[in-house]
């Protein structure tokens, strides 16, 4: 809703002073079809050639989510620790070996249903349940199993940015690609020379709306785009590390509690709940 509500302000601002200002919409209009086809078509063509297949798919899947509200509320971090809660206390109560089949089948685990928000999550539940697995089997120690999540959260990291990347370079060929627009027209006008004079202004005007539109397509609408869906990957990486961190704790001898108050410090700002509210939050889901 944000993102739409953006691009109608800026719309409405540029061509709204632009037409207040005595400018002819016209040639604009007249002119834009022709430049959209050359400057989005090369674009296109380059974002192809520029990127691999996973990226493009990856991409194409990404974009529709800026059109979302983000799925990372207070709320769901709430119910990621009480998750995390009632994992470490039933391993703390019963032993590590008691939730062996809840690591093993969470999808038929009565702790993962309990917390549904965050237990049908695919890429949560595995991160967690592979670590659980591997504090279960007590081969590794906790640095090691730091250490091979910084690396997995890492790959994460790096897999979710593609896509922002690719828009990234996207937003910065476009200007150029309004430049090669605007020079056709300008070797089309060229070409016209004994042309009226009025007629020579109107095939330059169209000429430079390709320089026009290449910096706007960039500028307002692909580069805005790009930084929205980063933030989004970035809020995507802190529940990764919120987990991480109150496993690591827990590895380290600290009670249920105490862990996923680790968990807690970890969130930003803008969406940590409080100690208050989530104790109050985890006492309910008992």
């Amino acid at each position: 809703m944000f993102v739409i509500v953006g691009y109608v302000v800026s719309m409405v601002c540029i061509f709204g002073v632009y037409i207040v200002h005595g400018g002819n919409i016209g040639v604009i209009l007249h002119a834009l079809p022709f430049e959209m086809i050359t400057i989005l078509g090369a674009a296109g063509g380059a974002f192809v050639v520029n990127n691999q297949p996973k990226v493009l798919k990856a991409t194409l899947k990404m974009i529709p989510q800026a059109l979302k509200g983000s799925k990372f509320t207070k709320a769901r971090y709430m119910e990621l620790l009480a998750l995390l809660y009632d994992v470490l206390q039933k391993a703390r109560k019963e032993g590590l070996m008691a939730i062996e089949k809840d690591v093993e089948t969470p999808h038929e685990s009565a702790l993962f249903k309990k917390h549904a928000v965050v237990g049908s999550d695919h890429h949560v539940v595995e991160f967690m349940t592979d670590y659980l697995r591997m504090m279960v089997s007590g081969n590794l120690n906790a640095h090691e199993i730091e250490s091979l999540m910084d690396s997995e959260i890492e790959t994460h990291h790096q897999e979710a940015h593609a896509p922002v990347a690719a828009i990234a370079r996207l937003a910065g060929a476009l200007p150029a690609f309004g430049i090669v627009a605007a020079v056709l027209g300008v070797v089309n006008t060229m070409g016209s020379v004994g042309q009226p004079p009025a007629v020579l202004g109107g095939m330059i005007a169209s000429a430079l709306v390709g320089t026009f539109l290449g910096i706007l397509l960039a500028y307002g609408f692909v580069e805005p785009l790009g930084g929205l869906l980063e933030q989004k990957t970035e809020d995507a990486a802190k529940e990764l590390q919120c987990i991480k961190t109150t496993l690591l704790a827990s590895m380290q001898g600290y009670n249920p509690t105490t862990a996923i108050e680790f968990g807690r410090k970890v969130l930003f700002s803008t969406d940590r709940p409080t100690f208050a509210e989530l104790e109050s939050h985890v006492r309910g889901k008992k």
